[in-house]
């Protein structure tokens, strides 16, 4: 399994800072407008909220990134194992 892109992640982290109401800069303009273009995001009355598809792709990301963490920790348990199991041998 490959670990999510660098751009997946950069995604996450807008996607949370819409949903966590934290005000966009400029140089966020061109995400943002093609994650409005996508359905992700809307200008609501409250400023920008996260659209039924934003917020699905949201915990699809959060979820991918929990399980490369998972992942990447069993490697290393395992990485780690693998001396001792030689030495018993």
């Amino acid at each position: 399994m490959d670990p999510i892109s660098l751009e997946d992640l950069a995604l996450l982290e807008v996607l949370q800072r819409v949903e966590q109401h934290v005000v966009l800069t400029d140089a966020d303009s061109a995400i943002r407008q093609r994650m409005i273009d996508g359905g992700l995001i809307s200008d609501g009355e409250f400023g920008l909220e996260l659209s039924a598809a934003g917020i699905e792709l949201c915990k699809s990301l959060q979820h991918r990134v929990a399980a490369d963490a998972q992942a990447a920790k069993i490697l290393q348990q395992r990485d780690a194992s693998e001396p001792l199991q030689s030495d018993a041998a």
